[in-house]
């Protein structure tokens, strides 16, 4: 059996199961109450949301929640990692704007979700699968592969994904390294120049998304030089493709010489990029400097903190945030609740800094960007905030929640979800 299609069968064999037996699920219709009937939770659910805005807490306790994807009649589906996690599907049928159903299925955690055709598409570490949809809330039909055979990695594996609407998918494939030392995050350790990585890691690649059963070999790179791109998503504005990358870490732990822990803690910043085929970001030649507003030679590859060099030459961010919050989901905005000034703009969730250590840890928030015709119109401002729930936090493990999903619903309401415990928001406006 080809390496390509035994991995297939065996992505099949773990999403499916071995049991013959049908999964049953109850047929309930969702609610099609106004949302004006929602009742907002008290202290908006443990979060902290500007004037105007209230959240309910759609779901709870549902295991490490990753993306998530909403229905056309208001169905959510959820992504949970781990090897048991699988996909959670939830439906509100009451119309209070919590899920009164919930079920599993999947049986194989991952983190990108999506709806395209008909199809809930989801990834696995190793692959993109799709379901058919039919009218129950759980897919009847085995899932079918679209895109198989990524190796398995011990950091970075995760495959989010997004569609352009004309047929195309496009993948992050994360690189499993920090820098592409020649030992890894080994203090004074050189980078390999050129990095092998990068001909199947640190890039976003474009499959068919109808295709089935493709080689992740067989897909264009669409670009290169991004480390871990979790955050994606697709402006129809812009007919674009936007990502907003991980930083790479330890500046001052590999490199005491030339860097400090305050410099390892603010820098780099993470970056948004608009992205076209054929675009080099630099990684991992290259970091953007915030402080100084340029990209700047990493110590690998013989920079100094200060020299350019060859990074004039790869791709500038269009907006960037603070070091090492962590950017994992982005969507825009396409709804007409919220108002004006957020449509077209774009959400991003982050999920929070491990590295800033002596310092306090940042992120743990959703912040917004505004745009105008498809581009940034500003520098970000935060938007959800509280999910830490601990005021000076020294460690990731002392977070309350942190944010990992977004989603838009069809009512225009903002989905938040959350990977501690498994707790989904459901994000409204009620006017000032």
């Amino acid at each position: 059996m080809a390496t390509g299609r035994r991995c297939a069968w065996i992505v099949l064999v773990l999403l499916t199961g071995c049991a013959s037996a049908p999964v049953v699920v109850p047929v309930v219709e969702p609610s099609s109450r106004n949302e004006g009937d929602v009742t907002c939770a008290p202290g908006n659910g443990d979060i902290e949301l500007p004037s105007g805005f209230c959240a309910i807490v759609f779901a709870d306790r549902l295991g490490k929640a990753r993306h998530l994807a909403v229905r056309d009649n208001g169905d959510v589906f959820v992504a949970i990692q781990g090897r048991k996690g699988g996909i959670v599907a939830l439906r509100d049928v009451d119309g209070d704007g919590a899920a009164d159903v919930r079920e599993s299925f999947g049986g194989l955690g991952g983190t990108g979700i999506d709806i395209h055709d008909g199809y809930l598409y989801f990834s696995p570490d190793v692959a993109v699968v799709r379901f058919a949809l039919g009218d129950a809330l759980v897919p009847a039909s085995a899932p079918e592969i679209i895109v198989g055979g990524f190796p398995e990695q011990k950091t970075h594996a995760a495959k989010p994904f997004v569609f352009d609407g004309k047929g195309n998918l496009y993948v992050n494939i994360g690189a499993p390294s920090n820098a592409c030392q020649e030992v890894d995050r080994a203090p004074g350790a050189p980078g390999q120049d050129p990095c092998p990585l990068l001909e199947g890691y640190g890039g976003i690649w474009q499959y068919r998304a109808d295709g089935l059963e493709q080689h992740y070999r067989q897909g264009n790179r669409y670009a290169t030089g991004i480390r871990n791109a979790m955050a994606l998503d697709w402006n129809d504005e812009a007919d674009r493709l936007f990502v907003v990358q991980h930083g790479r870490d330890q500046l001052s732990e590999i490199f005491p010489r030339l860097y400090d822990d305050r410099e390892r803690a603010e820098l780099p910043a993470e970056e948004m990029f608009a992205v076209d085929d054929g675009d080099d970001f630099g990684w991992p030649y290259c970091y953007y400097d915030h402080l100084k507003g340029k990209k700047v030679l990493g110590p690998e590859y013989g920079g100094d903190g200060k020299r350019t060099g060859r990074c004039s030459n790869t791709g500038e961010p269009v907006v960037h945030f603070p070091a090492h919050w962590a950017p994992n989901d982005l969507v825009f905005y396409d709804g007409v609740q919220f108002p004006a000034r957020f449509r077209g703009g774009a959400f991003v969730a982050f999920h929070g800094s491990w590295n800033r250590q002596p310092f306090e840890q940042q992120g743990y928030q959703v912040a917004f960007v505004p745009f105008v015709e498809g581009l940034p119109a500003g520098a970000h401002e935060i938007f959800a905030d509280g999910f830490a729930g601990v005021r000076d936090l020294r460690s990731p493990q002392e977070a309350r929640y942190r944010p990992t999903g977004l989603a838009v619903s069809p009512d225009g309401s903002l989905y938040v979800a959350d990977s501690v415990r498994g707790r989904i928001w459901r994000i409204f406006y009620r006017g000032q």
